[in-house]
């Protein structure tokens, strides 16, 4: 029996969008299993958790409003590296930790 376990932020998507989400993920794992008989065996648990236990980068997020800042930060980073690192150490090398504020 599959199961799926989604872990979402409590009130961001209305109970029609996590119904949606559940017969998506439901098809994909039919498809995956190769036989429409294991449709009726697939278990999807969509847990709400409340948005004060969530964080992203080290700060408590906000929602929608947390994106744009997450995301420049990230852009910053990804500027300040040079060439293609692929292992830890010259990821170490090419972006190294930073005091924060």
């Amino acid at each position: 029996m599959p199961f799926v376990n989604v872990k979402l932020v409590e009130g961001v998507f209305s109970e029609e969008e996590k119904h949606k989400l559940a017969k998506s993920l439901t098809d994909v794992m039919v498809q995956f299993e190769g036989s429409e008989a294991f449709r009726e065996v697939v278990w999807v648990l969509i847990e709400e958790l409340h948005a004060d236990g969530w964080h992203i980068g080290g700060r408590p997020w906000e929602g929608p409003r947390s994106l744009m800042p997450s995301l420049q930060k990230s852009k910053a980073i990804v500027d300040m590296v040079d060439g293609s690192p692929s292992t830890r150490a010259e990821w170490a090398e090419a972006a190294p930790v930073m005091d924060q504020p």
